[in-house]
């Protein structure tokens, strides 16, 4: 099978490599976290404090060459402590805006449901139109432009929900997990991971990822995995909820085509759509029935449609 004969691409492959030397025994995770930028989105990391959510995000800005900023996200944060204010200039008689740290290549959003809603509310137009309005003035964000986020489960204390649009905005949401007993020994035994990452060199600059995202806009999808994606999302809206939107069945297959590129392929196997349902597709679905969580439903929607 082609599958099986073609080369991990060689440029994902060292990304990847030196991400794992940061981040211990997570390669499924990782490799979705580039899938994910590589498809042009914007990544929530849901997990536990302390499994390394944090330090995923500043390893993956730094392997991919980008500028990077990191908020704090807590309840008194406002909209303009993220986007910026203007302020009078005396000097030139006239308003000043002073670009907050939102303006960056990465922009890592740590605990962002410890925010009030209107602050979350601030990154909407940011995360999908890729710019910000100031007192009627549109501004760029710079190119590339990514959000990773990180939140705390639910159930914790002082968390505020993501509300379903903004969670609409994140191509992909995935969990770390806990380490395993051999990651975690050499995690306890070795070298701390925030040192490791000042060391770290880029392995791509940020002109060689807007190229490698363009290739990925071009592996292949035959018309029989058009056909599957289309039953997953009309199997989907049978749920309760409302199910997938055409904005998800989209994502999905630019995720697909991330996850084939970095196994060296040009085109799309049903198995790759598989590898990346699960992040695309369960917070979504976890959004709108109470009932039962993304993961159980994609389960079942993944039993449900048959394979090419």
């Amino acid at each position: 099978m082609p599958a099986a004969s073609a080369a991990p691409h060689p440029v994902t492959s060292a990304i990847l490599d030196q991400l794992g030397g940061i981040v211990l025994g997570k390669t499924h995770a990782l490799r979705l976290a580039l899938s994910c930028l590589l498809a042009r989105g914007h990544l929530l990391i849901e997990d536990q404090p302390g499994v390394g959510k944090t330090t995923l995000a500043h390893a993956l800005a730094v392997s991919l060459g980008l500028e990077f900023q990191r908020v704090q996200f807590t309840s008194d944060l406002l909209p303009a402590d993220l986007i910026g204010v203007s302020i009078f200039d005396a000097t030139q008689q006239g308003f000043r805006f002073h670009a907050g740290p939102l303006f960056t290549q990465v922009l890592l959003t740590d605990e962002i449901n410890r925010s009030t809603p209107k602050t979350q509310s601030a990154l909407l137009e940011a995360m999908e139109e890729r710019q910000v309005s100031v007192d009627g003035k549109t501004h760029a964000l710079p190119t590339p432009f990514f959000v990773i986020a990180t939140q705390n489960p639910s159930q914790q204390i002082g968390t505020f929900p993501l509300p379903e649009s903004q969670l609409d905005r994140f191509l992909m949401r995935l969990s770390l997990g806990m380490p395993d007993a051999a990651a975690e020994r050499a995690l306890l035994a070795g070298e701390d991971r925030r040192a490791m990452i000042q060391q770290l060199k880029p392995c791509i600059d940020p002109a060689g990822l807007l190229a490698l995202q363009a290739e990925v806009a071009r592996v292949h999808v035959g018309e029989s995995l058009l056909d599957y994606v289309q039953v997953l999302l009309a199997r989907s809206r049978q749920l309760p909820g409302g199910g997938l939107s055409p904005r998800a069945g989209l994502g999905l297959l630019a995720a697909a085509r991330a996850w084939a590129l970095t196994a060296g392929r040009q085109h799309v196997l049903p198995d790759d759509i598989q590898a990346v349902l699960p992040s695309v597709a369960a917070h979504r679905l976890n959004a709108t029935d109470s009932r039962a969580s993304g993961e159980a439903l994609v389960r079942e929607l993944i039993e449900a449609v048959a394979l090419p």
